[in-house]
């Protein structure tokens, strides 16, 4: 009997030690927020030579491209609701036009939303057909061939000016300021150089000046004495040359050699400072054009980002390319999606203050008012002397003076200038056509 009564009163300790248990309230555990969806992966493609001679110009180009590409993530993108992260997708197309069809095919396998390139335009053309078959916005920084934008291609777009705008930029300030009475014309066979070499000539005729039969190299040749052994014996007062520094160089220092006293003048391929690295003392006083602002002209703003970033002073076609990169990071926003069908109209159409100044699109792609400078060589480095717009020469300091009083604005979109670039902003149009009156 006492066995049962104690195992009963064991039960009901129990039974209370259970009861008071369940009565207690339990913590509820804190709720752990899920974690944020990854970003979605948008790919922009970069292409130019990065190996080879005009390296140096490819990897300036890729620098300008590289340095919006970060800047935006660094900012922050959102299409369509959805974080967005930027690559860049660099492919080396060595200058030439088979491999760059085969990078270009190997961009749109990888299924980019946009390309930035080629740099030349004997790679540009051919590429831009493949890019155009896949629907994919094509910006050119620096090729220059008309025909590039006379395909008829809708996807295809370059924020330079045309050969046939910076042939007769260069011819017209050899004849209003050398006054040559003969000319040799000498081109390296590319799309680009024989093209330029072209549009020179025929301005050159057309204002009356003898014009010696074209003389011919590759943009390989390295040994043009013969050459300019033929042309010295005609004693040109100038010679122009089509092609790029890395064999425009040698084509001076040779012809300064063998005694050519004649003015040496070049179009945007070799005015950069390397001539002097590959001419030697040869290289002052070079005249040669570029198709666009010079980079001296380039906003502040990227100026100091391109310093900062790389260590390096832009070339020549960064600060184009930057403006090519921004413009299809723009119109993807503008349309709210990286799909090209979706923001290849808004980019057609689309008015952007960049590190180039103003961009504006006309139906054929081409930049709309495309100012062209002339340089000189002087003291080892290329400087601009003069602004070229519309037939109008107006010297490179009264084009910064003129552009001083006007206020910045857009700074967010790399419209502002400051510093020792104009202070005008984004609207070197203005600025120009202020200098005129």
């Amino acid at each position: 009997m006492q066995r049962t009564q104690f195992s009963l009163a064991v039960l009901a300790a129990v039974a209370a030690f259970t009861l008071a248990g369940c009565g207690e309230e339990k913590k509820p555990e804190p709720a752990v927020a899920p974690p944020p969806p990854p970003p979605m992966m948008v790919k922009l493609g970069h292409v130019g030579p990065l190996t080879g001679g005009i390296a140096h110009l490819g990897k300036d180009n890729e620098n300008g491209a590289r340095l919006a590409v970060d800047e935006a993530n660094a900012k922050g993108l959102k299409l369509d609701g959805k974080n967005v992260k930027l690559e860049l997708v660099a492919e080396d197309d060595q200058a030439d036009p088979k491999v760059g069809t085969t990078v270009a095919q190997k961009l749109v396998d990888a299924k980019v939303a946009g390309v930035v390139g080629h740099l030349n335009s004997g790679v540009t053309i051919p590429a831009s057909a493949i890019y155009n078959q896949a629907g994919i916005p094509m910006i050119s920084g620096s090729a220059t061939n008309p025909q590039l934008t006379e395909q008829g291609f809708k996807t295809v777009f370059r924020v330079v000016g045309r050969d046939d705008q910076q042939g007769p930029a260069i011819a017209s300030y050899l004849t209003g300021e050398i006054k040559p009475k003969t000319v040799a014309v000498i081109d390296d066979a590319t799309a680009y150089g024989e093209g330029l070499a072209n549009e020179v000539e025929k301005t050159l005729k057309a204002a009356g000046v003898k014009v010696l039969p074209r003389e011919k190299g590759t943009d390989k040749t390295a040994d043009f004495k013969a050459i300019l052994t033929k042309i010295k014996g005609k004693k040109p007062d100038a010679v122009f040359y089509g092609g790029m520094d890395a064999t425009g160089g040698p084509l001076l220092k040779q012809g300064r050699e063998l005694g050519i006293k004649a003015v040496f003048a070049f179009g945007d391929g070799a005015c950069t400072d390397k001539m002097k690295e590959l001419a030697g003392d040869a290289a002052e006083g070079l005249l040669c054009s570029q198709a666009g602002l010079p980079v001296q002209a380039a906003n502040k703003k990227f100026l100091d980002a391109y310093k900062a970033k790389f260590k390096i002073d832009p070339i020549l076609y960064a600060p184009f390319t930057y403006d090519a990169a921004n413009l299809l990071i723009e119109a993807m926003k503008k349309a709210n999606s990286p799909d090209p069908a979706k923001y290849l109209p808004v980019l057609a159409k689309i008015s952007y203050g960049g590190a180039s100044g103003k961009i504006e699109f006309d139906e054929k792609g081409d930049r709309k008012d495309a100012e062209m400078t002339i340089f000189t060589m002087k003291g080892g480095k290329i400087e601009p002397i003069a602004i070229i717009k519309g037939g109008k020469t107006t010297k490179f300091e009264d084009f910064l003076k003129a552009a001083e009083p006007a206020a910045p604005t857009a700074v967010d979109a790399g419209a502002a200038r400051a510093g020792d670039a104009p202070k005008a902003a984004a609207e070197p149009a203005k600025a120009a056509d202020a200098a005129k009156k």
